[in-house]
């Protein structure tokens, strides 16, 4: 990080250094960013920085913030930086192994809750970190559920995350490569899989810091969803609901998959910013 002569020695002042910083090497929300690392290498709220804002701090606490800016500014994202992620009101262990959650697939989770009655069983096809299925166990008591993922180590990410979290004894986490180990029958099937098609990896940051096994999504970005879909009506319990989020523009093609592969009552759903990139299907009786 770029240094004045003298390197400030309060928080605001840190704070003040760090946003300019980051600001120049293009990461968004500067400010915020700069706020959340001082707040994780102090080991404080973030409105603690403004309460304590005249406090000096420690060369150990400087020199700590500094090596955390530097790698924000190479890219790497603050979430792996800082270990976790903050999903539906839980906080998740996150590692370069799982996809960070981003607050959009908390759409995903709200339209399962609206299908999802008092008691039933849940599979969750690529589970990563576990965001999804723990948070909608967290909602519902009465339900219990499957994790299937073809990365081993994003296993071991979610079986930390449904212990903390207080799910484990109801999600079993299996690594498997989509359907290979699902086991009996499920009353949803509930997925976030890779959907971007493999051309434009190139260009997405998101695909030089974060899993490709968990972003390529073939050719035109649905290769996963067709085989998913493919082989979701055999682990579906009749009248099933089949929960899917995929990429903008991808709303038409999913919804003719959906049709051609067993599904009715098909129901398309925008995002937080109105954008279509959910869909809900049940399995006709």
């Amino acid at each position: 990080m770029a240094q004045p002569e003298q390197t400030p020695h309060t928080p605001v002042a840190l704070v003040k250094l760090a946003h300019g910083f980051l600001e120049k090497n293009g990461v968004e929300n500067p400010r915020l960013e700069a706020e959340i690392l001082l707040a994780h290498v102090l080991d404080i709220k973030r409105i603690d920085i403004y309460v304590n804002f005249d406090k000096p701090l420690s060369k150990a606490e400087i020199d700590g913030y500094r090596e955390l800016m530097v790698r924000r500014a190479k890219g790497e994202p603050t979430a792996y930086i800082l270990g976790k992620r903050e999903f539906w009101s839980l906080e998740f262990r996150v590692t370069p192994d799982v996809l960070i959650p981003r607050p959009d697939t908390e759409r995903l989770v709200e339209a399962a809750l609206e299908k999802m009655g008092e008691g039933g069983r849940l599979l969750d096809i690529g589970v990563g970190s576990g965001a999804i299925a723990i948070a909608l166990l967290s909602e519902k008591p009465g339900w219990s559920g499957v994790g299937l993922d073809i990365s081993r180590e994003a296993i071991a990410v979610a079986v930390h995350n449904a212990e903390v979290n207080g799910v484990a004894e109801r999600l079993e986490l299996v690594n498997s490569d989509l359907f290979d180990k699902a086991v009996g029958e499920f009353d949803l099937i509930v997925t976030n899989p890779p959907y971007i098609p493999t051309g434009e990896l190139e260009e997405l940051d998101v695909a030089r810091t974060e899993p490709v096994s968990a972003l390529d999504g073939g050719g035109d970005g649905l290769d996963i969803i067709r085989r998913i879909v493919e082989e979701a009506p055999a682990h579906l319990r009749a009248g099933g609901v089949f929960c899917v989020e995929f990429a903008l523009g991808q709303a038409p093609e999913v919804e003719t998959i959906l049709a051609h592969g067993g599904f009715n009552s098909i129901d398309i759903i925008k995002d937080y910013a109105g954008i279509e990139r959910l869909a809900t299907a049940v399995k006709a009786e």
